[in-house]
Order: C-alpha cells, then structure tokens, then sequence
C-alpha cells in the first residue's frame, strides 16, 4: 500500500514483480512473432504472387500477408507456452 492506494481487480491477486514479468513475457513473445513473421515472410515474398509482395510504403495485400504471418506465430507462441502461470 502506498499513501492509502491499494491494487484492486484483477491487480490484487499479483504482486507487482508478477505484473511486470507477465509484461515482459508478452513482450516478447510478440517480439518473437514479429521478427520471425517477418523473416519468414521475406524469405517467401520472391515465390509469392505479385499481389501479395508487399511495396514499400502502400499498403497492400502484401502488408496483410505478412500481418498474418506473425499473428499465426504469436498464436503458435501463445498456445505453446499456455500452460505457464
């Protein structure tokens, strides 16, 4: 408790330390999907479509491909790691 503040919700039951870990970890975990996303996207973009190789500053469908890439790899982080507390 500090000056009379107190946590409340869903803060009470984690300390402060727990709070910030659970910070770090989906930091980066989402660090993670994107730098993989991205490599594994660039790694593909030459045998990909014209439609879907991304442009530098458009968006297009390629921007969308590659935003998939890394959500279906930030899921894959998730779910491997949803047994840790």
């Amino acid at each position: 408790m500090v000056a009379g503040l107190t946590l409340a919700g869903a803060e009470a039951g984690l300390g402060r330390s727990q709070i910030k870990n659970r910070t770090v970890s989906n930091f980066l975990d989402a660090l993670l999907a994107v730098l993989a996303g991205n490599a594994i996207y660039y790694l593909f973009m030459p045998r990909l479509p014209a439609v879907a190789r991304h442009r530098l500053f458009q968006e297009d469908w390629g921007l969308l491909v590659d935003f998939a890439t890394c959500t279906v790899i930030f899921l894959a982080v998730k779910y491997a790691r949803r047994d840790e507390v």
